[in-house]
């Protein structure tokens, strides 16, 4: 009976770190490229030194560096509500029980002939074409967190991406060129879709709408964008709510595949 209950003891530590092990590897993935990243580390190495004192034994220092984690939790709630919002959308998602979007959020766990790469090439040379005639466009590229809640409020598509597509989408007189693109899986998935705009007071004045709302879902989700300015033509890289610079295309492409992987 005391094997047992050794049995079962080591079983149960066994599961308790791999499900803590999982956890901390997906809110890696939440802030990974935010400036978040670097106050995740240093709370992980607090959170080390403060169960290292308990084990030594170091009552003083534990229970002082124990009172700053405890307090601190506001502060982190405060300091994260981007990353917990994103996980809350992505727990609260409608497609999350369903089995095939269930295991989107595992990319480990895909098979090698599963590929859902994106034709970066189709769709920066696009943007680089719309870019000279300054047409206006925004694309939000789904990543692990379904976007149902927005594509509902366009025109439903699966159309390819092709370099054509996409500009005949954003033509002037298009009757599809009024809002945002959904793409998911090398594919349009949803045209004329209404973004909710960040009233956020950082941005600076002379980006527009399209702006607003890349910032806006990308801060609320963990899709990234693309948008191409119809005053100046310039083309912005939007990922966790902040502007990514870039020197040209080349490296915007190298910086969007590295993102899709």
């Amino acid at each position: 009976m005391d094997f047992l209950n050794f049995i079962d003891l080591k079983i149960t530590d066994l599961i308790d770190i791999v499900l803590v092990a999982v956890l901390l590897y997906y809110i890696y993935k939440l802030v990974r490229g935010s400036v978040a990243i670097n106050i995740f580390i240093g709370i992980v190495i607090v959170w080390g030194f403060w169960k290292l004192t308990e084990l030594l034994g170091m009552k003083m220092i534990s229970s002082m560096v124990g009172a700053f984690m405890q307090v601190g939790l506001i502060a982190l709630i405060i300091v994260f509500q981007q990353e917990i919002r994103k996980f809350l959308l992505m727990i609260g998602s409608t497609n999350f029980a369903n089995k095939r979007n269930f295991l989107k959020h595992f990319k480990f766990l895909r098979q090698e002939g599963l590929s859902t790469s994106i034709n970066v090439d189709a769709l920066l040379h696009a943007c680089q074409n719309m870019s000279t005639t300054r047409t206006g466009a925004l694309l939000v590229i789904e990543q692990k967190h379904p976007l149902d809640f927005i594509k509902s409020s366009g025109d439903k598509m699966y159309i390819e991406i092709t370099q054509p597509i996409i500009e005949s989408i954003f033509f002037k007189n298009s009757p599809l060129h009024d809002g945002a693109v959904v793409i998911a899986n090398n594919y349009i998935v949803a045209t004329r879709v209404i973004l909710p705009v960040s009233n956020e007071r950082n941005i600076p004045l002379h980006y527009g709408l399209r702006h607003r709302a890349a910032v806006s879902i990308t801060e609320k989700t963990d899709a990234i964008a693309i948008v191409v300015s119809e005053e100046t033509g310039d083309i912005s890289y939007i990922r966790n709510g902040e502007f990514i610079k870039f020197k040209d295309l080349t490296e915007l492409s190298e910086i969007l595949k590295e993102d899709l992987i």
